[in-house]
């Protein structure tokens, strides 16, 4: 796990969106993971998704406050969150400004819909390319259809591992393009759920928001983030 910190990306986010900015206008690829606790996690057991996050072509950046605070008990200095849902949205605005060619992948058929209607009203410069909600078999199909677009930006909301898993196994058939896990962003983007208020935010307790508002994310919360910490511990006891 340690060699995960060691690739986290440790600046501000604005130095990242600017890095990601110079990505697409210089018509690289980047395959960025938006890390937390399970995250790092997943890399332990899965011997796929361990190859992917050590992968040098692999941007980590940490979402979750869990993964700041292990990255600096772990005298990494790491200077702040950069969440996925952030990340996402300065990804919209970064489309519109140069009319570059969106995909969306992910989510139920609704919650996509109210997310392209959102996409079309306030960031009309979007070229919107392929877009398919999260419910087919077949996934690997939505990439055949992209591979064909050349989009400058994919977002892919299916859940960590699935999301990951899957961009990694395309990324290579692109030339260029930003490719982004962003879990349930799509929700939050389309107005589906709302996010946590902006103190809440700022106390970077979001965890606990939706601990309240999704009881059942509890169980999930334990076996991630708390057993996660325990592990950090040991690390740094080493």
């Amino acid at each position: 796990m340690l060699e995960y910190f060691k690739r986290l990306y440790a600046k501000d986010s604005l130095s990242f969106y600017e890095e990601v900015e110079k990505s697409l206008k210089n018509k690289r690829r980047m395959f960025i993971v938006t890390a937390n606790p399970e995250t790092f996690s997943y890399g332990e057991k899965s011997e796929n998704f361990n190859k992917l996050l050590l992968d040098q072509k692999t941007t980590l950046i940490p979402d979750g406050i869990g993964i700041v605070k292990a990255a600096r008990m772990l005298k990494f200095n790491v200077k702040e969150r950069i969440t996925g849902i952030d990340l996402a949205t300065k990804l919209l605005e970064i489309c519109n400004k140069n009319k570059y060619k969106l995909c969306l992948i992910g989510a139920k058929e609704e919650v996509l819909q109210s997310l392209i209607a959102i996409i079309n009203k306030n960031y009309p410069n979007i070229k919107l390319g392929t877009c398919e909600n999260g419910y087919i078999n077949n996934k690997d199909s939505y990439f055949e259809k992209i591979k064909k677009e050349k989009p400058d930006v994919c977002l892919v909301a299916l859940g960590i591992p699935n999301q990951e898993e899957l961009i990694y196994k395309h990324i290579e058939k692109f030339e260029k393009g930003v490719f982004v896990g962003v879990g349930g962003s799509f929700d939050v983007l389309s107005g589906s759920k709302k996010r946590a208020p902006k103190l809440i935010q700022k106390m970077n307790i979001e965890w606990l928001y939706r601990i309240i508002k999704e009881p059942k994310r509890i169980k999930r919360f334990y076996n991630n983030n708390v057993k996660f910490i325990f592990k950090v511990k040991k690390l740094k006891n080493l």
